[in-house]
């Protein structure tokens, strides 16, 4: 009886403890569980107070974790302040068929504790970009089906915005927004004055700006802007599931959270035609457990949600569970980063900055929305941040030194800059398979992955850097540079698609609800549920989702249907 549930949730990071957020909150007995260890809030954020000066390295990573990390050391946010939340690359090997960085944070709270936090809503003409261009299946829900869904998401996350009025990207609940600096101001301007389809706003983020009852009762400050998010904020400015989900779970005494814990595959009973329950391996000690419940989320983020199901094997299921179209870890897709263009303005050099803001101008997709106008399919959103060029003497050696340091010069120019997130286009030949031969320490099959960039790519980042050069150049701006970081498939941390929702079982995995078509006990509501990625961060899609087909999955317990 111990091990047995009403509810099963596997992973405990953003998604999956939205849906933890809501059995519990309904008085359902739910089990959380979470591969890698417990982290509490505050308690677990070790550098979250740390000065520069206090880091070892000055925030530096070293030239051996460099060489023993060459995967996730490309991750922006792994630097020395942080990376104890990243999974390094020798703990959890993959297979690369072709170059692929998997970046992960394998603890409670999983990624949502380095997050970039940028939050925007899906429009229809996201949902309904599959059937516009016949590439893919179409979604089976719209905006319509997740409008009060986002709302219900983002009063509890709090998220600061605009109200823009824009189609292609729905207002939300938007608490205050930080002050735009006067050259991210003049670029909005100039690109509502010289473009009618074109829009440069404030970058929509899940910091407090505003107190609310809500954020109260969470424990949560508001956000002071120090950037050093990734490390946990001790304020609880900023929206992770350790601040937030996972206490608020736990408060109501309806959840058993178990850390350490790696899930082998899901438990389906032949007679009963459904899920039964889990099959867990204990990280640590290797020992294995099974767990029973009613009802099971799987939310282990894209890639090890694919991993699970694909392990997932049956008599009825034999290559992977719900697997009848043999679809199961295909069409993989992910957000193109590649692209950046750089400037400089000489404007406005009586002004400058003082102290900073958590996020950039958003400049939303304008490509191929009402009608195809490219030799491209889809588009790309951009970001845009406008900061002033500082002078600091380095001559002199001691005091002399010291002093030169002091003295900063504003330059009077403008560093401004955009960098692409395309959309890229769900295709079967972007895949994860399970590694007939290759284990990982727990017996479990290591994940081949195959995905890459195509034509449609390539295509795209030329007319980003066509377009963003025009746009740079009408507002005025010099010294124009545009590059190809040279990202990797994976490096954006947006991956999606595996497990993806449709109307017909022999075209998709999951149907509007989020459940298996054959096997409707299971749900999966993270990324590797979506049908196409679109252009926005993901994230709010995938909570809002999650929180709508968790109620919905009540609703059906309660009716006796699963």
């Amino acid at each position: 009886m111990e091990n047995k549930f009403d509810a099963i949730v596997i992973g405990a990071g953003m998604t999956g403890g939205w849906a933890a957020k809501e059995f519990t909150e309904q008085g359902l007995n739910t089990l959380l569980l979470e591969r890698g260890p417990n982290i509490e809030h505050i308690k677990d954020y070790p550098t979250t107070n740390l000065q520069p000066w206090e880091l070892k390295h000055r925030g530096r990573l070293t030239s051996k974790d460099l060489k023993e990390n060459p995967i996730v050391s490309r991750c922006y946010a792994y630097r020395e302040d942080a990376k104890h939340f990243f999974v390094k690359d020798n703990e959890h090997k993959y297979n690369q068929i072709k170059p692929f960085d998997w970046i992960r944070g394998y603890q409670v709270g999983g990624k949502s504790i380095m997050w970039a936090r940028q939050v925007q809503r899906w429009s229809n003409f996201d949902f309904e970009g599959p059937a516009r261009d016949g590439f893919a299946v179409d979604w089976p829900i719209r905006y319509k089906d997740l409008e009060n869904w986002y709302s219900y998401v983002e009063r509890f996350v709090g998220v600061s915005g605009n109200k823009d009025g824009l189609e292609i990207l729905p207002d939300g609940e938007f608490l205050k927004p930080w002050e735009s600096n006067v050259v991210e101001q003049y670029f909005s301007n100039q690109v509502k004055k010289n473009y009618k389809d074109r829009h440069v706003i404030y970058g929509r983020c899940a910091h407090l700006t505003e107190s609310r009852p809500i954020f109260i009762k969470q424990g949560r400050g508001l956000c002071m802007s120090r950037n050093i998010c990734q490390r946990g904020c001790p304020l609880g400015g900023y929206f992770n599931a350790n601040s937030t989900l996972i206490p608020w779970a736990l408060n109501t005494g309806n959840l058993t959270l178990k850390s350490n814990s790696v899930v082998h595959s899901v438990l389906y009973d032949e007679d009963q035609r459904k899920a039964i329950g889990v099959r867990v391996i204990d990280s640590i000690t290797k020992s294995s457990k099974d767990y029973f419940a009613k009802v099971l989320f799987v939310t282990a983020s894209t890639l090890n949600t694919n991993l699970i199901l694909l392990n997932s094997k049956s008599k009825r299921f034999p290559n992977g569970l719900g697997n009848d179209s043999g679809l199961l870890g295909k069409y993989i897709a992910f957000h193109n980063y590649r692209a950046t263009i750089s400037a400089e303005y000489e404007g406005f050099s009586e002004f400058t900055t003082e102290g900073a803001k958590p996020t950039t101008h958003y400049v939303p997709r304008f490509r191929n929305v009402f009608k195809q106008e490219t030799d491209f399919l889809r588009g790309y959103a951009a970001g845009f941040q406008a900061t002033p060029i500082r002078y600091t003497s380095k001559e002199g050696i001691g005091e002399n030194l010291k002093n030169n340091l002091l003295k900063t010069k504003e330059t009077g120019i403008w560093s401004v800059g955009s960098h692409m997130m395309g959309e890229t286009i769900p295709k079967v030949s972007n895949m994860v398979t399970l590694d007939k031969e290759k284990t990982d320490q727990w017996g479990i099959p290591l994940l081949n992955i195959d995905v890459d960039y195509d034509d449609n790519d390539e295509k795209m980042i030329q007319d980003f850097y066509e377009q963003f050069s025009e746009m740079y150049t009408k507002a005025g701006f010099s010294k124009i540079k545009i590059s190809d970081n040279n990202r990797r498939p994976g490096n954006d941390i947006h991956e999606m698609g595996g497990v993806r929702m449709g109307r017909e079982p022999n075209t998709s995995l999951l149907n509007s609800w989020n459940q298996l078509h054959h096997c409707k006990n299971v749900f999966v509501t993270d990324g590797s549920c979506m049908t196409s990625t679109s252009t926005q961060n993901p994230s709010l899609t995938f909570m809002a989702i999650t929180a709508r087909a968790a109620n919905y999955a009540i609703n059906q317990l309660k009716k006796g249907n699963i």
